[in-house]
Order: C-alpha cells, then sequence, then structure tokens
C-alpha cells in the first residue's frame, strides 16, 4: 500500500515555529498524509511530548492509522541536516560527519535538507560529496529561489541518492503542501526507513508568498532574539 509523509516540519518546540505537536498531527491527518517527522531545530523535545501523549510508540508502529517519525534538525558545523527514525543529544556546533556516526549508531537515517539554498545554512556541496546519506532533499516547499530545488535533484541524481520532497513547515497551514510517498508492506517506521534510501515519489507545491513571508519573519525574529 502507498503511504505519504512529510518528513521535515518544525512545531513550536522550535523557535521559529508556532504550533503545538498536537496541533500539527491533527493538520496532518486533516491532509491526508500517514505520517510526519518531527524535525525541530537541534531540539527532541517535541518528539518526547507525543511519546509522553501515547502517539508514537517504541516499537515503532502506527498509532491509529497514523506514523510519527522522530527526528531533529541538527544545526552542524557546516550546515543543517536531518536525522530521521531516531533522537539524538545536543549535537549542534558537531562536525557533519560526526552527527551522521550518531544517527546511523542509532538506527536512523541522515538527509540533506535545503542543500543548495544560498540564504539558508544547508550544507554545500564540497562537504555533501564525502557524506553517507540516505537522501537528499531535492523539493524544500520554502525554498528561496526554485533553481536551488533543481541544483539539489540534480547532485542527487549525479550521486545516485534518493530524493524527498517535504514541506519544512513552521505552521499548521503548510503542513504535508509538499509530501513524499513510498509504496509499504506495513505502516511501520522499520518499513519506512528501508524504503526512504530506495526513494519515493515527489509532491512538489511551493509556498504562497504569504506563507513564505510568515515563515522568513519567524526566522529573523530566532536570529535576533535568541
Amino acid at each position: 500500500m502507498r503511504y505519504s509523509f512529510d518528513l521535515h516540519l518544525h512545531t513550536a518546540f522550535s523557535r521559529d515555529a508556532i504550533d503545538d505537536p498536537l496541533v500539527m498531527v491533527e493538520a496532518a491527518k486533516k491532509r491526508g498524509l500517514s505520517g510526519i517527522a518531527i524535525t525541530d531545530h537541534d531540539t527532541c523535545e517535541g518528539v518526547e511530548y507525543l511519546r509522553r501523549q501515547g502517539l508514537l510508540r517504541d516499537d515503532g508502529q502506527a498509532v491509529d492509522g497514523f506514523l510519527i517519525i522522530p527526528g531533529v534538525e541538527v544545526s552542524t558545523k557546516e550546515g543543517h541536516l536531518l536525522c530521521l527514525g531516531t533522537t539524538l543529544p545536543m549535537m549542534k556546533g558537531r562536525r557533519a560527519h560526526e552527527v551522521i556516526a550518531a544517527i546511523e549508531q542509532r538506527g536512523g537515517l541522515a538527509v540533506a535538507p535545503h542543500p543548495f539554498d544560498r540564504f539558508r545554512a544547508g550544507i554545500r556541496e564540497h562537504v555533501l560529496k564525502d557524506l553517507h546519506l540516505a537522501a537528499i532533499e531535492t523539493f524544500n516547499a520554502a525554498i528561496s529561489l526554485n533553481l536551488f530545488n533543481k541544483h539539489a535533484a540534480t547532485f542527487a541524481a549525479h550521486r545516485g541518492l534518493a530524493s524527498t520532497a517535504s514541506s519544512d513547515a513552521h505552521q499548521a497551514e503548510t503542513v504535508g503542501i509538499s509530501s513524499t510517498s513510498y509504496q509499504l508492506s506495513t505502516l511501520s517506521l522499520d518499513a519506512l526507513l528501508a524504503a526512504i534510501p530506495q526513494g519515493g515519489t515527489l509532491r512538489e507545491h511551493q509556498l504562497s508568498p504569504e506563507q513564505l513571508m510568515k515563515k522568513n519573519l519567524r526566522n529573523w525574529f530566532r536570529l535576533f532574539y535568541h
């Protein structure tokens, strides 16, 4: 059966996002998604919050037909890196290859988000080419310019890496605006983590100018006031 996921979004536990994790989950369900990855900036508090609410099981099985993927967006020394499938201790400022080693040791996957966006902190090509990645986020709905997504897609194809499309949502209204679907035998974390490196079907839709402006204003707030 085919299931759709948003593999990159932020909850109120990220300082530049506003909505509670429960609100993000409900928005994803209304969008028709099968699951979401909680990838807050340098914290796994949102993941643990949902675990305490009984919405994320330790055995990686879905709860009421919906799968929450533990994760985090790490601000490595070279730029942002998504950890999917597990949680991490604080690793902000560590080298990307160290973070990837920690992710893999815990059974997760490393995905490079918005790597070619010159206005955002993605890991650039001269570093990416030497990293052991499971996939490249080749479509980020909040990208600064379409050209940067195209560059990411070209790089992924050249490296033979799988692609993902994600919302990078910082508010509930944009959850699942872009997503990636996979053919899975069962809706579980293990099945999804096995499928991501093989590639899925991308749903590519960008944020509207108004939605993008809201996100950028929060990024500026985060930069100057935290």
